[in-house]
């Protein structure tokens, strides 16, 4: 969430920011309120400071006898009271609006993004590894894995609905395989592992953003909880409304979770095989770090999420987000896209962010430094994928098929498939 002291006072150059990000956004409205906000409390500020001199002054007639006056004093203090009510009352619901409206609110694109109006204006940063060549006629995932036995999209359908996955045999091993071999592999680069709940509150995701925004992608229970799009949200609130040592700083966490969105608007976007489904896993990373660390963070972040690619030996480019195409919360974003053959193209596995100190706001999340002893102030949030497992399945079962129908599994994967090297043709 933005600052709304930090809007009003620089309401120009959030009106420019935000339009860079493609949003449009009526400043008048939000300076209405707001000034109307700061009239209400100076207004009741005032009556409260009369109200106690007066209130002294009833003591004062009271000891000197003087019981009308003190009477007729007492009645009209009586009356502020009374109005002072009324001001408060209309200054909770000032501010209750207020606070829908910059909850409403994209975050300030990083001064460092490149400009650009949709993803056609994203740049490329670098590209790893060989495109894999074929004599014969490659396979898409989504007709080889029901061939190889491993993935059956009619009977997920039979038991949940269309865009759900069931994976079977070597095909729920390889799912397996690639969860603990990510989360393996960043706890050996210095990430605190968690398991957490996959349901969430309504506060829960406010913090990170998808609430209220993005309510419409969300699955929810009757109990009014969220089944969580990605493990971020639980990840980021573990420190909801704390104050954590600066010197501890930056915190490395990591988790597997199941995810889970409704995809609202995205029917015809990438809807067949594993892309873009309801349920998939993913390894999530997300970083606590100070306003001075993080960018560099957000970079070794990147290159732990590469990390996985490089040893799994899959090709893939680094792209970094213009400010038309960044996510609702983030200020900077490098997604990393493998190579699909299917597509002739790179698609998106992983998406790592610098989230600034927009969504510390929102869950209250601090820092201080107990040396100095010095006032608790915002720190930054930042996450990315490490990474979605369906689509890395989907990037090994195209990259690395062969000509009689089988793929061959990547070689640090085998230690987790009990040594199996590759997922047989039937």
């Amino acid at each position: 969430m933005l600052d709304a002291r930090y809007v009003r006072e620089h309401i120009d150059t959030v009106s420019e920011a935000l339009l860079l990000r493609g949003f449009n956004w009526d400043s008048s409205v939000f300076l209405a309120a707001d000034a109307r906000r700061r009239a209400l409390i100076a207004e009741a500020e005032a009556l409260k400071a009369q109200r106690n001199t007066v209130s002294k002054r009833i003591g004062e007639l009271m000891k000197a006898g003087e019981k009308d006056e003190a009477a007729a004093a007492r009645e009209e203090v009586r009356g502020w009271g009374e109005h002072i009510q009324e001001l408060d009352a209309e200054l909770t619901l000032v501010e209750a609006d207020l606070t829908r409206a910059l909850l409403q609110l994209p975050n300030l694109p990083s001064s460092t993004t490149p400009r650009g109006a949709s993803e056609e204006d994203n740049v490329e940063v670098r590209r790893w590894g060989t495109l894999p060549t074929f004599d014969f006629e490659p396979q898409a995932h989504w007709d080889l894995g029901p061939k190889l036995g491993i993935i059956d999209f009619e009977r997920a359908v039979k038991l949940a609905k269309s865009r759900f996955v069931l994976l079977g045999g070597l095909g729920a091993s390889l799912e397996r395989a690639l969860i603990n071999f990510m989360a393996d592999t960043h706890i050996s680069r210095g990430y605190k592992e968690w398991w957490g709940p996959v349901l969430a509150n309504r506060e829960t995701l406010t913090g990170t953003g998808q609430l209220p925004k993005f309510e419409e992608d969300l699955f929810k229970t009757a109990e009014g909880l969220y089944l969580i799009p990605t493990a971020e949200v639980m990840l980021t609130n573990i420190h909801r409304g704390e104050v954590l040592d600066a010197a501890e700083l930056p915190l490395n966490y990591c988790a597997y979770t199941p995810c889970f969105r409704e995809e609202a608007g995205s029917a015809g976007r990438d809807t067949r095989g594993l892309i873009r489904v309801h349920q998939f896993d993913k390894v999530e990373l997300v970083k606590f770090a100070s306003p001075e660390q993080s960018f560099a963070e957000l970079e070794l972040m990147v290159a732990d999420a590469e990390h996985i690619l490089q040893l799994l030996e899959i090709p893939y480019r680094v792209i970094e987000l213009c400010t038309g195409d960044l996510g609702f919360a983030s200020a900077k974003t490098y997604d990393l896209e493998v190579w699909l053959p299917s597509y002739e193209d790179y698609k998106e596995i992983s998406s790592c962010s610098n989230c600034g100190d927009f969504q510390a706001r929102r869950a209250n999340i601090r820092m201080r430094d107990e040396t100095t002893g010095g006032r608790p102030e915002l720190l930054h949030t930042l996450n990315g994928s490490g990474l979605a497992v369906g689509r890395t399945m989907a990037a090994i079962l195209e990259n690395f098929q062969r000509a009689d129908g089988s793929v061959a599994v990547p070689e640090v994967l085998q230690p987790y498939l009990r040594g199996i090297w590759e997922i047989p043709c039937r």
